[in-house]
């Protein structure tokens, strides 16, 4: 049964944001077929897409602190459809042009899907998502949804029982519709009352667990070096590359270290923030770990923490994998106890309740995560197939939208990887946001290099 669904802290976190910064982050899942793909089969998911779990928009409640809710949404960004091929060079470009959208919360326009025919007869695709409306899970749930529901079209429609070109009015009416999205209460000022009683009283419990936890402390940050900024325009892009290694020969590497797969994920990612120069010799680097905490029929748009380590860098050596892996298990079980929670994370009520302008103050001062290393293993194969037709890669990842290059400087922002395999072949998506010790892909591509070689490692770019 459908229900309210209210917002989380999280998602009025990236609300807030969205209203100060924009689309300055999304999150893009892109699949590259060597086959061609028929754009009706592409508006046909687009329809799936537009009735689903990602289709929701915010509805914010009238009643002081109470929280906002999310609805079915009623509208979505068309299919973006470029008909002229592009070439194999011009991929990377392409797909970080897709993140230059407009999205609106508030209406439902929260993701757009694009596509485009390459000149060697391939097809990539790309869906962006607003990070207000939707984490990698739910994304994944989302078109995983999608995907079922278009392939039961397909069977429906090839055994007669019903025609394939199903219309976006038909599509409303089924199942999924709305499915976990929530819908408005049925009697608004008293729900909404209700639930400002709620907040207030989570706020307090909030409170009280902070000042039990006011000893807990979590990794640092390094402040970003005063380094003489490059000669580099008003507005920039961050690097970004992505790669595609062998998952065996990771595997070894890792093993040969005494380490795991994922512990070698966050080694390069800390590897290549020393080797940028970003931190000096025997820092201690923060690299945040996301970590889902999605529940079966989970209706949130964000259910994704943060697991924050410490990784220590010393120049000309790699990164200590037993260490990491002790981290690792060490942040893990500290998260799963309030007692050794930090005390910023039993706040998130109060964030919620705080006035626009105050957090915006604090949004202005706050910092990015200088090494962010997301693993996700081999969920993305769930969506590998649209309607048959098998990806040859796929690939989620955060985009670090072009903005204000002293903004990147200004927020502090680092380093980000993201991985994927599907259990032969990893595809690793690298970006660098910060401008001067990331200014181009050239750059890039070199320290990655370095890094992986380091580890006895052969990456083949796209």
């Amino acid at each position: 049964m459908t229900t309210v669904n209210r917002l989380t802290a999280d998602d009025d976190l990236f609300l807030k944001l969205h209203s100060l910064y924009g689309n300055a982050l999304v999150n893009q899942l892109a699949w590259r077929f060597d086959e061609p793909l028929d754009r009706t089969l592409l508006d046909r998911f687009h329809t799936q897409l537009a009735t689903g779990f990602l289709a929701r928009r915010v509805r914010r409640a009238r009643t002081p602190l109470a929280r906002p809710y999310w609805l079915p949404a009623t509208r979505s960004l068309p299919l973006s459809w470029d008909s002229t091929p592009i070439s194999e060079d011009e991929i990377l470009d392409w797909y970080f042009a897709q993140s230059r959208v407009d999205f609106d919360p508030t209406t439902g326009r929260v993701w757009r899907l694009s596509a485009v025919p390459t000149t060697t007869g391939g097809t990539l695709v790309s869906l962006v998502t607003s990070h207000v409306a939707s984490d990698g899970g739910a994304v994944l749930f989302a078109v995983g949804d999608a995907l079922t529901r278009l392939t039961g079209d397909d069977l429906s429609a090839s055994s007669g029982r019903r025609t394939a070109a199903r219309t976006l009015t038909e599509a409303t009416r089924s199942p999924s519709s709305g499915r976990l999205v929530g819908q408005a209460p049925r009697h608004a000022v008293r729900a909404n009352l209700f639930d400002a009683g709620r907040q207030l009283r989570a706020v307090a419990k909030g409170i009280r667990a902070a000042i039990a936890a006011r000893a807990v402390t979590e990794p640092d940050r390094n402040p970003r070096p005063d380094t003489p900024p490059l000669a580099l325009p008003p507005r920039w892009s961050p690097a970004d590359l992505v790669v595609q290694l062998d998952l065996a020969a990771w595997n070894a590497a890792a093993a040969a270290h005494s380490g795991t797969t994922n512990g070698l994920l966050i080694a390069l990612g800390a590897g290549l923030l020393g080797r940028s120069g970003r931190v000096g010799d025997t820092a201690d680097i923060r690299v945040d770990i996301p970590h889902s905490m999605r529940t079966p029929d989970d209706p949130r748009a964000n259910a994704t923490t943060g697991l924050p380590i410490a990784v220590t860098y010393r120049t000309g050596h790699r990164i200590d994998l037993p260490a990491v892996r002790a981290a690792v298990k060490k942040a893990a079980i500290a998260y799963r106890d309030p007692a050794t929670t930090p005390a910023l994370q039993h706040l998130q009520p109060l964030q919620m309740v705080l006035p626009r302008f105050v957090l915006h103050r604090f949004a202005r001062t706050a910092k990015a995560p200088e090494c962010l290393c997301t693993n996700l293993g081999e969920t993305a194969q769930t969506v590998a197939d649209i309607a048959g037709h098998r990806a040859a890669a796929v690939l989620m990842r955060p985009v670090v939208c072009t903005n204000d290059t002293d903004m990147f400087r200004r927020v502090e922002v680092g380093i980000s990887l993201s991985f994927t395999t599907d259990g032969h072949t990893i595809t690793l998506a690298v970006t660098g946001a910060d401008p001067d010790y990331f200014p181009t892909r050239t750059t890039l591509r070199t320290l990655v290099t370095a890094e992986l070689e380091s580890w006895g490692l052969t990456p083949h770019f796209w």
